[in-house]
C-alpha cells in the first residue's frame, strides 16, 4: 500500500507512520492542486490518501475511484500524534474506495 499526505496534512507525520510507504504533496510538486486533478493524479499511484480537509467528501465525487480516504479530525500535530494507533489501524483496514473519518475522542 501506498499513501498520499494531503497538503492539510502536516509533513512530519510521514515520521510517526514510518512502517508504510508514504510521499507527501509537498515532494510531489503538487501543492495547490485542485482536488479533482489531485485524485485522478493520486489513483495512478497511491491506495491511500489522508487529508485533514473536512469537507472533502462534499467537494468531490468519490464513487468510481479506487482511491481510499482518510479524513483525519485536526491538522495540529500534537492532537494528530495522540491518534496515532488508531491511524494505523484505520490505514491496514480501509478497503478500496472507502472514506474514513476519525474521530477526536
Amino acid at each position: 500500500m501506498t499513501i498520499l499526505l494531503d497538503e492539510s496534512v502536516p509533513r512530519l507525520f510521514k515520521i510517526h507512520l514510518g512502517e508504510f510507504s508514504i510521499v507527501t504533496v509537498h515532494e510531489l510538486g503538487w501543492t495547490g492542486m485542485k482536488n479533482g486533478d489531485l485524485f485522478a493524479a493520486a489513483s495512478q499511484q497511491f491506495t491511500i490518501f489522508i487529508t485533514a480537509d473536512k469537507n472533502l467528501r462534499y467537494q468531490q465525487s468519490l464513487s468510481g475511484n479506487p482511491l481510499s480516504i482518510i479524513v483525519l479530525p485536526t491538522n495540529q500535530v500534537p492532537l494528530v500524534l495522540t491518534l496515532l494507533p488508531l491511524i494505523r489501524d484505520t490505514v491496514l483496514a480501509i478497503q478500496p474506495n472507502e472514506l474514513i473519518e476519525i474521530s477526536l475522542p
